[in-house]
């Protein structure tokens, strides 16, 4: 048997508050995060919880991931990065090393294979990830809980109770190192889908009602009420649904809190 998993990771201005999360269906999931960490460290955990919440399967793993950094240090680089000491082929010290070597312990032994998928195209296993993996993110954003989710079917607990502490700021975020990124540039770019924060500073805080009793189609600009329509697609309004559903609000509370 074979188990396909989709794992992605999130951050809020990389670094910033960021979130981590495995995806199987909506019965099995799990997610957590760190008030300030990078996408890539996002990634990388989320398929280290992935292999630590299989441990106790003798399953071929199939893990889906859209981030190419995550698949090529797994799959490519990590052999010899840990043959020098843990030193990329110009002496530098690898990134994100603590990440890299738990999942180094934890892939041992273990069948598995990685399967890059283009984020933010629709595919249904990344876009329940990404979801819930930016939900975590915004949850530290806004200093709020997030669920953990299920964990694994017949899989030890302790792995979801590990994700409410981070989502809940009680698990320490990876030691930072400065990063370049490349993946995916500027602010929120993770979740470019219904995403309005990187309006928030041009709006400004005292000019948005979020609780405004006109309704989620309404926005407060002012003093002055706007009402704003969105057209979606079939595929989109899942979507819409999907992540509010994540979120544990309603799809017009999701709405009101992107606005």
């Amino acid at each position: 048997m074979t188990i396909t998993a989709a794992a992605d990771g999130s951050a809020l201005g990389n670094p910033g508050p960021a979130g981590w999360a495995w995806y199987v269906d909506d019965s099995c999931w799990a997610a957590g995060g760190w008030k300030h960490a990078t996408n890539n460290q996002g990634e990388l955990k989320a398929v280290l919880e992935l292999f630590r919440a299989t441990a106790h399967l003798d399953d071929d793993l199939l893990i889906l991931c859209d981030s190419q950094y995550v698949i090529n240090s797994v799959t490519k680089w990590m052999k010899g990065w840990k043959a020098k000491g843990w030193r990329k082929g110009d002496g530098k010290p690898v990134m994100n090393l603590d990440l890299l070597k738990e999942i180094d312990e934890a892939i041992a032994g273990r069948r598995y294979r990685f399967e890059w998928v283009k984020g933010h195209v629709g595919h249904p296993l990344n876009e329940a990830a990404d979801v819930r993996a930016r939900g975590a993110a915004e949850a530290f954003q806004r200093g709020r809980s997030a669920p953990a989710g299920p964990g694994f079917r017949g899989g030890s607990p302790e792995p979801v109770a590990s994700s409410r502490a981070a989502v809940s700021g009680g698990q320490s975020a990876p030691t930072l190192t400065t990063e370049r990124v490349t993946e995916r540039a500027g602010a929120y770019a993770h979740d470019e889908l219904f995403s309005f924060d990187d309006l928030g500073d041009d709006i400004g805080e005292d000019h948005r009602d979020l609780t405004d009793p006109h309704g989620p189609d309404v926005i407060r600009s002012n003093g002055e009420l706007h009402r704003v329509t969105l057209s979606l697609s079939a595929d989109e309004h899942r979507l819409l649904v999907q992540r509010a559903a994540a979120r544990g609000v309603t799809v017009e509370e999701y709405v009101r809190g992107l606005i």
